[in-house]
């Protein structure tokens, strides 16, 4: 028990401080510091009503001593500020509503006949009612009702706050490892037992404790910093106005584009405690324990392995992007590579692995790749199949995809991470599987061996990857154009953050070295273009292209021929600078006009 408690407070804290939660940070953090407590420069008041700092009392009683002495009140003793407490209450709110919801919610929804998406609505309402809160005292003073019974005048005054995490709670998608699956899914499957309850409080408790510190931290900004204190009704109003805003946009699914574009840099550490062996051991009796052949393979193991008889797709409660949207039988497939991916489509770790399947299935299909996509769902909104049906049509997902809402072959494939991907031979033996993201080339390198030995005959197109054969091991590599980062770099020597006059070096330029001319500034993050700024690159490739940002200019001259001008606007984006049929080697020179800003070349 105290290692399975361990498990959920490690698993946790790595959900709270990972890319996917990134969009509640702002409204935890300004939250913390938008108390009403007292008006600026008005009195407090006693528990009598009386004013505290008014004036001396000055009052006689109506018959005086003997000998004329006045009676006076003694002096009042100063009111206590009200302490701030809606950082408490706004992780409190968050973590009750996320632990019940997440364990009973499916449950409750499925007894009360209630549409699977409600939770969303709620929240979603939530937030829009507390930000109109913070904008209008009155709408707060209606929020707080409700708690108006209480004892404690001051718990009073934090039910907005806590009524703000409880809808954070119902909207709060954390990037999911071993340990949330486990919850959800037997939260999903109403299988509450002891042990569930105890993980999920410890994983609740491990991710309140880094929320707390933010809102905390919010808290001391605004109590310390005097900006703040003498400008708290516009930061209350901006809070609620952050808060609508993020309404729409979880609403819009804005912030999912925001987080596909941040790496998961917490990913490796997730994986090290929640798919550790002890976590494993802790967690296997929470899964069906069937198909135990699977174990023979390891996660993203370097060779192919024989896990036994694919498991088959059960307990499917639709499927879409097949013909009549008819399900699909593994059993058809036999004599082609299936590739069955796991995933659901508000998980951005799954949104930034589709692009790689796209990749796959325009480059495989034709040589007897196919992509099933099974659906399961990690919250009630995801059993949707409209909800679904978007989500995959935004994404791009345009292969089978099959809604496993029971979760029956997320079991049958002894399956605890979102997204998995799962290789099938021609004669449908489960080959290799990976989970989670990256290490991408190797899977790629796995599907092209499956293919080779379906068809010995094939012809496979170049890979998608990087690094993952003699093409991509003699092509040119992703540079950077950073002070500290760039490699390959010929000529006068880099000068950090400061315009400098550059030459190219004489002769000719080698393979994947670059040069500059002109006046430019290398900083960390980019190099800037000054007057007459030149760059030139000897590379191999089939195409290069450059990310560039800023407004402006660019001439592309290979092999000293003008071939194409760019014109660049905006913030960072890539642009193609050549786009050959086959792979060559050949000059690059860029000539750039001053401002723009070059990021980094990339390959393909």
């Amino acid at each position: 028990m105290v290692t399975l408690i361990l498990i959920g407070l490690l698993g946790g804290l790595i959900t709270a401080v990972s890319p996917c939660i990134l969009p509640v940070l702002p409204v935890v953090f300004l939250a913390g510091g938008t108390g009403r407590g007292q008006d600026a420069g008005k009195p407090a008041r006693s528990p009598g009503g009386t004013e505290v700092g008014g004036g001396a009392a000055d009052e006689r009683g109506s018959g005086g001593t003997a000998d004329g002495a006045v009676a006076t009140a003694p002096p009042a003793a100063p009111a206590r500020v009200p302490r701030n407490r809606r950082p408490y209450a706004v992780v409190a709110g968050l973590v009750v509503s996320f632990a019940f919801f997440t364990l009973l919610g499916v449950t409750i929804i499925s007894a009360l006949g209630l549409p699977q998406d409600i939770l969303r609505y709620v929240g979603l309402g939530l937030l829009v009612l507390i930000g109109l809160g913070l904008i209008f005292p009155p709408v707060e003073r209606l929020l707080e009702k409700p708690f108006a019974r209480l004892p404690q005048r001051q718990v009073n005054k934090e039910g907005s706050a806590f009524a703000l995490g409880l809808g954070l709670g119902l909207l709060y998608v954390p990037c999911a490892g071993p340990v949330l699956a486990a919850i959800t899914i037997a939260g999903a499957r109403g299988e509450i037992s002891s042990d569930i309850v105890v993980l999920t409080l410890s994983f609740a408790v491990g991710t309140a404790v880094p929320l707390l510190v933010f809102a905390l931290a919010g808290r001391r900004v605004a109590d310390r910093v005097a900006a703040f204190r003498r400008r708290a009704r516009g930061l209350r109003i901006a809070a609620g106005c952050l808060m609508i805003a993020l309404a729409l946009g979880l609403a819009l699914d804005v912030t999912a584009a925001i987080q596909r574009s941040l790496p998961d840099y917490t990913s490796g550490v997730q994986k090290k405690i929640e798919d550790s062996d002890a976590a494993r051991q802790q967690l296997s009796g929470l899964y069906d324990n069937s198909n135990k052949e699977l174990s023979r393979c390891e996660d993203g193991a370097d060779e192919l392995r024989s896990c036994g008889k694919a498991p088959a797709l059960e307990g499917i409660d639709s499927w879409f992007n097949t013909p009549g949207d008819r399900p699909v039988d593994l059993k058809s497939l036999r004599g082609k590579v299936t590739l069955v991916d796991f995933w659901t489509y508000s998980c951005i770790n799954c949104q930034r692995a589709v692009p790689h399947l796209r990749d796959w299935e325009r480059a495989y299909q034709d040589a007897g790749l196919r992509i099933i996509g099974v659906h399961s769902p990690e919250f009630a909104f995801e059993k949707k199949r409209s909800n679904v049906v978007a989500g995959a049509e935004k994404l791009g997902v345009d292969w089978p995809v099959a809604l496993d809402n029971d979760l029956t072959t997320w079991d049958n494939y002894r399956n605890r991470f979102w997204p998995a991907k799962y290789l099938i031979d021609a004669e449908g033996t489960v080959r290799y599987f990976k989970f989670g993201e990256g290490e991408y080339d190797k899977t790629e390198k796995m599907i092209r061996e499956l293919l080779r030995q379906a068809d010995p005959t094939v012809t496979l197109p170049e890979p998608t990857g990087r690094a993952m054969d003699d093409l991509a091991a003699d092509r040119t590599p992703e540079t950077y154009l950073s002070n500290l980062r760039i490699r390959g770099y010929v000529g006068t020597p880099l000068v950090d953050d400061r315009p400098t006059a550059y030459r190219f070096p004489k002769g000719s330029l080698p393979v994947n070295k670059l040069s500059l001319d002109g006046t430019w500034t290398a900083g960390y993050e980019q190099f800037t273009a000054g007057k007459d700024a030149k760059l030139a690159f000897t590379y191999r490739a089939k195409n290069a292209n450059l990310v560039l940002a800023g407004t402006g200019k660019v001439t592309v001259l290979v092999n000293g021929e003008a071939t194409k001008t760019i014109s660049v606007t905006g913030s960072p984006t890539l642009y193609r600078l050549t786009d050959d049929k086959d792979a060559r080697t050949a000059r690059l020179e860029l000539r750039v006009d001053e401002g723009l800003q070059a990021y980094v070349f990339t390959f393909g």
